[in-house]
């Protein structure tokens, strides 16, 4: 094209536009990416409230005992 410089950034990003198997695959690695990361937000809660509990119970035993 006259008048327009492509680096070879741009042509790696044209490249990848075209190719529609790598982007599905991208997508899907992306996809998965953030389900293991909403499973680890919804766990360290969970993690928290049964450390409270456990700590809870010994101070029970410790005030029984």
């Amino acid at each position: 094209m006259p008048g327009s410089s492509f680096t070879l950034g741009d042509m790696a990003l044209r490249l990848e536009r075209l190719d529609p198997d790598r982007r599905r695959k991208r997508l899907a690695i992306i996809a998965e990416l953030a389900g293991a990361k909403a499973v680890r937000e919804r766990a360290i809660p969970r993690r928290l409230q049964a450390d409270r509990l456990r700590e809870l119970i010994a101070t029970r035993r410790r005030l029984a005992g």
